[in-house]
């Protein structure tokens, strides 16, 4: 009776133990596959998509190319689940109050100053790298989306097709290559830019406005 009733004491031990160690393992991997992603939008940040190497970001992850891809398969697969981190910590930058134009063009180039070289040269790879096309279609999706949001009491009082066209105007108003054309090619300051793209934004909206 003893024995059997240690054995039932251990198994009881072993099951309360399997879910944290379960829990444990799940945490660590998460946190790998974290450092793993923050290594490679470090590199994204400053370097060409074809230069960077699974080696180079395991290195800086502290893992092996083995571990990077068992868990994203691919640099193309890493790089599709860091843009949708990328997404979701740009629209919380790009939060604005509807209706305040002079904060939205200033959180829209808070975003473009840190992310617009990265996305800019991934743009310029996309004909020469397929697979950049889903990745990049996505964040077009994505602000094309951000655009119907931030203008949706503008946008809500025009018809279907009317609608249409002020979206696609505002795209190209709030673009990324609007920003490179202001502050890299043209080489105007932050506050240079971000007066020329509200005139654009507000010069827009009263195209499209709804009839009196």
């Amino acid at each position: 009776m003893l024995i059997f009733h240690v054995n039932i004491t251990n198994m009881k031990l072993k099951s309360a133990t399997r879910p944290y160690l379960q829990k444990a393992r799940a945490q660590s991997a998460e946190a790998t596959a974290q450092r793993i992603i923050d290594a490679f939008l470090a590199r994204l940040m400053s370097q060409w998509f074809d230069e960077i190497t699974l080696d180079l970001i395991a290195a800086d992850a502290g893992v092996t190319v083995q571990t990077v891809v068992r868990r994203f398969g691919s640099k193309e697969g890493l790089l599709s689940n860091a843009v949708k981190i990328m997404g979701a910590q740009i629209n919380a930058q790009r939060a604005t109050p509807s209706g305040d134009i002079t904060a939205l063009v200033d959180h829209l180039l808070e975003d473009y100053e840190k992310t617009g070289d990265p996305i800019i040269r991934l743009l310029a790879l996309e004909p020469r790298h397929a697979p950049l096309k889903e990745v990049l279609d996505f964040g077009r999706s994505e602000h094309r989306q951000w655009v119907s949001d931030a203008f949706a009491e503008q946008l809500d009082k025009l018809d279907a097709t009317t609608r249409k066209c002020a979206i696609d105007a505002l795209v190209i108003d709030t673009d990324v290559y609007t920003w490179k054309l202001l502050r890299r090619d043209m080489a105007r300051s932050r506050t240079e830019a971000a007066a020329m793209i509200k005139v654009l934004i507000q010069g827009t909206l009263s195209e499209f406005s709804e009839p009196d």
